[in-house]
């Protein structure tokens, strides 16, 4: 058997033409639709990154104001989903909970709209369902959606009761600006193949939230926090890592497949942190970040990815750790979204080829 085209997790492989992101690892760009991710968490907000995934372009002020009608009004979800969330088990993690919760949605829908209101529908929608999910498990009743506010107010109003409009909402729109959208990502490729049989918008939503769940992707959030809160203190940083390396443990939230010198998200994300850190007096976790990243690029050159500084930031937005994967649902769904129209705008079915390395072929005896 010749191995020799073989690319162990696709690495490398071009798997489709697209469009809606670029990923440029030389350069450590990243674009949506064109535009550099620095210029569009300094100059727009989240409902301007998901018009322009969604439509291929910035809009302008008619355009934004009907967008933001539609996806203030469209926040609802049926009484059947918060029922559904009360037959789950509280201990469930929040992205199973949110895959079902997907999946029944998609029935109270119309089936005959076009894939842009649908993927409208979801970004709306989404929010709704991840906080009454959250609430729901902890013995807490929902709070219904406010159509006066925006998208970022929105959410914390959601989960919490009380709306946002400060530098913690503007540092939560920055987060999930650079969330959107990254390229064909694992969750981005599972839902442009289940899309690629003519299944629906609202299975590939699912099948990328099953995707992203994982801490080798999206899970990583919750996984870099939880190892933050192990090491517990500056002193514990450095020998840590190393104990961990040595154990060959993962470390979370470092290296990606794409960059090789620091993902720019994560630059962003950073200066944030410190600066939150400052604000709230708490900088701990700043602390111990700053060390465990020095020991990772001293002992294994690599830089950290935009889960681990995100992990501190909703850390000290008093956000719970088991809600950070589903909040990466919230914004990439426009990215999924965009990629799953691209893909059945010129579709072919998604089905690669293997290399079979079992036993040679044999008989067998009639018995």
């Amino acid at each position: 058997m010749d191995t020799s085209s073989y690319k162990p997790g696709l690495e490398g492989v071009i798997a489709g033409i697209s469009a809606v992101s670029m990923v440029d690892a030389e350069k450590n760009e990243l674009l949506y639709r064109g535009y550099d991710i620095h210029d569009l968490v300094k100059h727009c907000s989240m409902d301007e990154v998901a018009y322009l995934l969604l439509y291929g372009e910035l809009p302008e002020r008619a355009a934004l104001e009907a967008f933001n009608q539609r996806i203030r009004t469209d926040r609802e979800v049926p009484p059947a989903l918060y029922e559904l969330f009360r037959t789950m088990p509280n201990n469930a993690h929040p992205m199973d909970r949110l895959k079902a919760a997907v999946a029944l949605l998609a029935m109270f829908l119309p089936e005959d709209e076009s894939n842009l209101r649908k993927a409208e529908r979801l970004y709306a929608k989404l929010p709704t369902l991840v906080c009454a999910s959250w609430r729901i498990s902890q013995g807490q009743e929902p709070i219904a959606p406010d159509s006066s506010l925006d998208h970022n107010a929105s959410f914390f109003h959601l989960l919490t009761g009380t709306p946002r409009t400060d530098y913690l909402a503007h540092v939560f729109n920055v987060t999930q600006i650079l969330y959107a959208e990254h390229g064909f990502n694992a969750s981005t490729f599972a839902a442009r193949v289940t899309v690629s049989t003519l299944s629906d918008l609202y299975s590939g939503v699912v099948s990328a939230i099953g995707t992203l769940k994982g801490p080798l992707h999206g899970g990583a959030n919750e996984a870099a926090m939880e190892m933050l809160q192990e090491i517990g203190s500056p002193e514990s940083a450095q020998q840590w890592v190393r104990d961990a390396l040595v154990q060959k443990k993962k470390i979370m939230g470092f290296g990606h497949r794409e960059y090789k010198h620091g993902d720019e998200r994560a630059k962003i994300v950073k200066g944030y942190a410190k600066e939150l850190a400052e604000r709230t007096g708490n900088t701990l976790w700043w602390e111990i970040s700053e060390l465990v990243e020095a020991e990772m690029l001293a002992a294994k050159k690599l830089h950290p990815n935009l889960d681990f500084p995100v992990a501190s930031v909703y850390y000290l937005m008093e956000l719970p750790i088991p809600v950070y994967t589903p909040i990466f649902v919230l914004s990439r769904t426009t990215g999924w979204s965009a990629h799953i129209i691209e893909q059945l705008e010129n579709n072919r079915i998604i089905r690669p080829g293997h290399l079979y390395n079992g036993l040679e072929k044999r008989s067998l005896a009639p018995r």
